[in-house]
């Protein structure tokens, strides 16, 4: 139990929709979610196929513990082969659309071929059909979820959709429920634009089992009250996430002005106690707390900008409140352009929700652009007029809506910062990994981190391992690699559960353990369900290699690795990656040249 044991496959292509088992012998080795829908992906395409290719395989995967009284259990995951990457693509989002389509019955949807026409998927149990989608192509995400329950009369609809960025294939597009909850790196909605899909929209009511209710009920309550009494849980609660920037600022371990400092001087501005300062006309950008599904901790943050802002001053459509400022929205927003105006943040934040975009990318992306502007590489004439300065709220606020719009410099900018920097011929700008950006965390300071982005499976990511700890304790490449890869097991078994990552700040394998062993049949060890995080890692790399990846690809941008940081604690350091790499093979055991060996692949069983 915990699976529903169903998998719902599509082919778009000539609109079949059938049920299969879901495998589970694979359930078993891989636990769900993250793992599970990685081996189908495998199973089920080509790595070397091209990303926006209609043989390219999108996956939506609940977990086991998805949808359960589980704290955070709202988590769903799409897989693919990434369009900003060429490797494979894993994007969780929270929200409530993860457990509603576990209580329509299902632990997958797996999305084959491509539509000749524009698509939508309805789900309502075991009801499911392709419907046309021509009045909804071309319109926001906003207005796409407002459409669905309107036509279809059902407020308790939970829809995942794109914007017309995932309809144009804005190389970071992405897919958002519930209204500002998303799939949000990797180009995940670029690949359902590419198979004509706007939306899939589903309603269950199925309700989900788990092996043993009564102890699981009994190991929930114990582990919730090491959650309530948590201190990193009461800083999500209190502040949200965005409380790092000023951790961030003071450590000297803020990206700013496109990695070419690390601390920005408006930082305050627009940090968590930024948003609740108050203006001069009373207003204030914060209003209030938001939970996703079964959430204990209430980390999301809703907003509304001032009337008189510049932004939306004869905009009224704008005049509601919407999803708030989280750290990496603001870091990508604000001191990666040198923007400290949050309203045009939040301005910038609701273009993202609206339109289907990744903030992450979009922001270091922009500022590239910025650094090129300024260079003389591009001109005016290139960006439809508007000034790529540094610091200009008003680019933001345009060129977020451009992008969102697939209009002028924004099908420029809709590229990613990789191929947009290649274009004007200097790659050497790109700060990223595999052609995804990085999030707001210098490398330069935080040594383990800049291993964690190199070796990123799915490019450059701060979500997928954590050395946070050993990083503020020696800033230098020492120690680094045991941590950062037991931390990537960790994180790859947690996102195949169904729960969200913050909640790791009180639980530990012992209590992950515990849950799945209460929830799912069988015997589940600490150490087996580690095993499945290893062997979930490793199967992304043999993905990735497969998809022409090499070890020349776990690398970080020169200014990281050759420029020392300016100023911070650590000042006058570069990231130390060539000593950490080679011990970081060996630690995971694989060869000198970062390939899997034989023995490690047997020893996972990964054939």
């Amino acid at each position: 139990m915990g699976w529903q044991r169903k998998v719902l496959r599509i082919n778009l292509t000539n609109g079949e929709v059938k049920e299969e088992p879901l495998n589970m012998e694979w359930a078993f080795q891989y636990i769900g979610e993250r793992g599970l829908a990685s081996k189908y992906l495998m199973e089920n395409m080509d790595p070397k196929t091209d990303a926006m290719s209609p043989e390219n395989v999108l996956i939506f995967a609940t977990g086991p513990l998805t949808g359960t009284m589980a704290s955070t259990s709202g988590r769903y995951a799409v897989i693919t082969k990434g369009p900003l990457t060429n490797a494979i693509a894993c994007s969780n989002s929270g929200g409530k659309f993860g457990a509603e389509l576990k209580y329509a019955g299902y632990d997958l949807l797996i999305l084959e071929g491509k539509a000749p026409e524009p698509v939508y998927l309805h789900i309502l149990d075991d009801s499911a059909e392709v419907l046309p989608a021509g009045e909804l192509w071309g319109k926001t995400v906003w207005d796409t979820e407002a459409w669905l329950k309107s036509t279809h009369q059902n407020p308790h609809l939970k829809v995942a959709s794109i914007g017309v960025a995932g309809e144009r294939g804005v190389r970071y597009a992405c897919i958002v429920n519930d209204l500002h909850r998303a799939a949000g790196r990797s180009g995940v909605g670029a690949v359902m634009g590419s198979k004509n899909l706007k939306a899939i929209a589903v309603r269950g009511t199925r309700g989900v089992t788990v092996d043993d209710p009564d102890r699981f009920m009994q190991v929930v309550k114990e582990v919730n009250e090491l959650l309530v009494n948590d201190a990193g849980r009461k800083g999500l609660t209190t502040h949200g996430t965005n409380a790092m920037m000023s951790s961030m600022q003071e450590f000297g371990g803020l990206p700013t002005r496109n990695f070419q400092e690390v601390q920005f001087e408006g930082y305050y501005k627009i940090n968590h106690r930024g948003v609740r300062a108050k203006k001069r006309n009373g207003h204030v950008n914060y209003i209030t707390n938001k939970a996703c599904f079964g959430c204990t901790i209430a980390c999301g943050r809703i907003a509304h900008i001032d009337k008189e802002h510049f932004t939306i001053i004869n905009r009224k459509e704008y005049w509601h409140a919407s999803g708030g400022l989280e750290y990496e929205t603001a870091y990508a927003f604000g001191p990666v352009v040198g923007v400290d105006d949050v309203d045009a943040l939040t301005f910038a934040n609701y273009m993202m929700n609206e339109h289907g975009m990744d903030p992450i990318s979009f922001g270091v992306t922009l500022a590239a652009a910025m650094e090129l502007y300024e260079m003389g590489v591009i001109t005016g004439e290139d960006t439809d007029g508007v000034s790529l300065n540094f610091g200009n709220a008003e680019a933001l606020a345009v060129m977020s809506e451009k992008t969102g719009k697939y209009e002028g410099f924004g099908q420029v900018l809709g590229l990613g910062s990789k191929r947009m920097c290649e274009k004007y011929g200097h790659p050497e700008l790109f700060m990223g990994v595999k052609g995804q950006e990085f999030a707001g965390y210098d490398a330069r300071a935080l040594q383990g981190m800049g291993l964690g982005y190199a070796t990123s499976n799915r490019g450059a990511c701060h979500l997928k391992h954590d050395t946070f700890e050993v990083d503020m304790d020696d800033q230098s490449g020492n120690g680094k690699a045991k941590p950062c890869k037991e931390s990537q097991d960790f994180v790859a078994m947690l996102d195949s559960t169904g729960l969200c990552l913050f909640p790791a700040s009180a639980w530990g394998a012992p209590q992950y353990q515990q849950m799945l062993d209460a929830a799912c049949e069988g015997d589940w060890s600490e150490d087996r369900i580690l095993e499945c995080g290893e062997r979930t890692w490793t199967l992304e790399r043999q993905f990735n290699m497969a998809a022409g990846l090499t070890a020349a690809d776990d690398t970080l941008p020169p200014r990281l690795l050759n420029d020392p940081a300016p100023s911070g604690t650590a000042k006058g350091k570069v990231c130390e990656l060539g000593r950490m790499i080679p011990e970081y093979y060996a630690e995971r055991g694989w060869s000198s040249d970062g390939v899997p060996t034989p023995e490690t692949l047997a020893r996972l069983g990964i054939t």
